[in-house]
């Protein structure tokens, strides 16, 4: 477990200068991917793709980890949609916002309107991942959709493709993250792992006609389509 966290930290170490450097010159996307790709690798991670991920695409799948971020972050360099309360963990809040995380207000309604501008801005030069569970999953059955947090989306753009994807984890009972086990517990057990972690990232058909009326028809869509692909 050691080993592999050293390597992370001298990961993140060697490719924060470069980051900065392409940050100042408005590339803020190019190195985040890789990391979250590399450290992935290094927690023992594999993962197969099955389908293939829209450009500017708004993906919203099943959450069962916190492995999610590193492999959707990785394998379709994605941003992503997270509630408000991460922002107030500085460290956390520094290391989302290094690859553009948004952070979404549920319970002020009149912001909306700006975080639908700030979605559209960001679907503009790259995709845009939220998991509407809002928590981790035990990977076997799937938590309600919550539409609240597709709020700033449902007024998107058409020519915006909204793509459910499945998260298909092997042994997914030792991976997942529920119930009230602590998080370094968690994550302790993960990195303890001698064999590796076998995922199939499954993207599926863009929501279409009806399916995108309205984030209630958009979420109860992408449940339906994610539970049939894990077979739920």
């Amino acid at each position: 477990m050691l080993a592999r966290v050293a390597a992370a930290i001298l990961t993140l170490a060697l490719i924060l200068v470069p980051h900065f450097v392409f940050r100042l010159f408005g590339s803020k996307d190019i190195i985040p991917p890789l990391l979250l790709s590399i450290v992935a690798r290094i927690v023992g991670v594999r993962i197969r793709v099955v389908g293939t991920a829209q450009k500017h695409a708004l993906l919203l799948g099943n959450h069962v980890s916190w492995l999610d971020i590193l492999v959707m972050g990785g394998t379709s360099r994605s941003a992503f949609v997270a509630h408000s309360g991460l922002s107030e963990h500085p460290i956390l809040a520094w290391l989302c916002l290094q690859n553009e995380t948004l952070f979404i207000t549920r319970d002020q309604r009149g912001t909306v309107a700006e975080q639908i501008d700030q979605v559209v801005e960001r679907l503009g030069h790259r995709r845009l991942t939220i998991f509407p569970e809002a928590t981790t999953g035990d990977g076997k059955s799937l938590l309600p959709f919550r539409s609240s947090l597709l709020s700033a989306v449902e007024r998107l753009p058409r020519d915006l493709p909204v793509q459910p994807f499945a998260l298909d984890f092997e042994e997914v009972e030792e991976i997942a993250w529920t119930g009230e086990e602590p998080g370094l517990a968690n994550f302790r057990k993960i990195l303890s792992r001698t064999r590796p972690i076998y995922l199939t990232i499954r993207f599926l058909e863009p929501l279409v006609g009806d399916e995108l009326a309205n984030r209630k028809t958009m979420a109860a869509a992408a449940q339906q389509r994610i539970a049939a692909a894990l077979h739920m």
